[in-house]
């Protein structure tokens, strides 16, 4: 077993001494549970689609492999560089946005793909972890330096990231997106009047969302009215987690996934209910809480303003994108694709995953040197 001395000074041990390594282990297992569930979910929907058994289990691992790397480079990165970088990607990200209207390819009636060097790339993926540090970069700025108008900047990043995912569209991402920057401009100190405001405006938006987007209107309509639409899939999820019971049918042993399209990606945490049961699915829901909870725990000792916004919007992402997934698995609320961090299927969402996270280990490091310029 290799050990660090915490006199070493190199580059690796300054890193394993002062990163979160509880956060670090949490992950770990997170993706143990996405390679296992992989495995099980993926040979069903390869052979669907005419795939060997194993070619989607082994992308997939392939490209866990890479998002680990990332991470772990990411959070090698100074509060300036992760600053720094994501600026450039979310500058990059919204340009990628943007073309996806004008080439990317159409699926089920959207364009949210666009094709790089033979790999499909889903840009708003890569887009949130990156507006969300952006932005808490110009939250700072408005409250540290005077001659910057960071709320008005931030506003208008928001209209414009947002104006690009609902033409797509997909209101889903919009959603998160939102609710991310609305948590950093509160604690940014949001006034009362504006909180007032904004939510009104998230209500009116939601509103006008289900009267002028078909799709929208549907699954609202399906997840309160049984009898308005199509529910196979959360029928078909909600059977997995009954059939599971409390320890389940044991890795690779369950049915379901024969029958449900998305059993890799959207629905996988159905596959963890049948095959790993209901102790298993308390145990995934407690890491993505406990990373969470560990991350704002090291933030309250944070004095530095732009860290703390962007940890707080980054971890925010996370915990919100797994409620999102693992809820609509049980119909605790409407379909909508997204994936589950590190576990469903999809190399975009596990790079950018690993973007974001990678950069709250960074954020949430150990600093000696608390007047570092940012």
């Amino acid at each position: 077993m290799i050990s660090i001395a915490r006199t070493d000074t190199s580059p690796l041990g300054i890193w394993w001494w002062t990163v979160d390594r509880w956060s670090l282990i949490a992950l770990g297992l997170i993706m143990g549970f996405g390679a296992v569930l992989i495995l099980a979910a993926s040979p069903a929907a390869g052979e669907r689609i005419g795939l060997d058994g194993f070619y989607l289990a082994s992308r997939q691992i392939a490209y866990l492999t890479l998002a680990a790397a990332v991470m772990f480079g990411v959070s090698l990165l100074t509060p300036l560089w992760v600053r720094r970088m994501a600026v450039v990607g979310f500058g990059g990200g919204l340009l990628m946005l943007a073309l996806t209207l004008v080439v990317g390819a159409e699926i089920n009636g959207a364009h949210r793909w666009i094709h790089l060097a033979g790999v499909s790339v889903q840009p708003s993926e890569f887009v949130k972890p990156f507006f969300a540090v952006t932005c808490a970069w110009m939250f700072a700025a408005q409250r540290e330096e005077q001659a910057i108008p960071g709320n008005a900047i931030a506003i208008a990043l928001l209209a414009s990231v947002a104006a690009l995912l609902l033409l797509q569209p997909d209101l889903g991402q919009t959603v998160v997106v939102a609710a991310v920057w609305g948590v950093q401009f509160f604690v940014a100190g949001l006034p009362l009047i504006w909180v007032v405001g904004l939510g009104l405006s998230a209500i009116g938006l939601l509103v006008g969302a289900y009267f002028l987007l078909p799709h929208v209107a549907d699954r609202i309509d399906t997840f309160f009215n049984p009898a308005a639409g199509d529910r196979y899939q959360v029928n078909r999820s909600l059977e997995a987690f009954e059939r599971g019971g409390l320890l389940g049918q044991g890795p690779g042993e369950g049915t379901v996934k024969a029958t449900l399209p998305d059993a890799h990606s959207d629905f996988i945490f159905a596959v963890a209910g049948e095959e790993l049961g209901a102790v298993a699915c308390l145990i995934i829901v407690g890491l993505f809480a406990f990373i969470v909870l560990r991350g704002f725990s090291r933030l309250l000792q944070e004095d530095n303003l732009f860290v703390l916004l962007a940890a707080t919007g980054l971890l925010t992402q996370f915990g919100l994108q797994a409620m999102i997934n693992m809820g609509s698995s049980l119909h605790l609320m409407p379909t909508k694709g997204m994936t589950l961090p590190f576990i469903s299927y999809g190399g975009s969402s596990l790079l950018a995953l690993a973007l974001g996270m990678g950069m709250v280990l960074a954020l949430t490091r150990r600093r000696v040197d608390r007047g570092e310029r940012l």
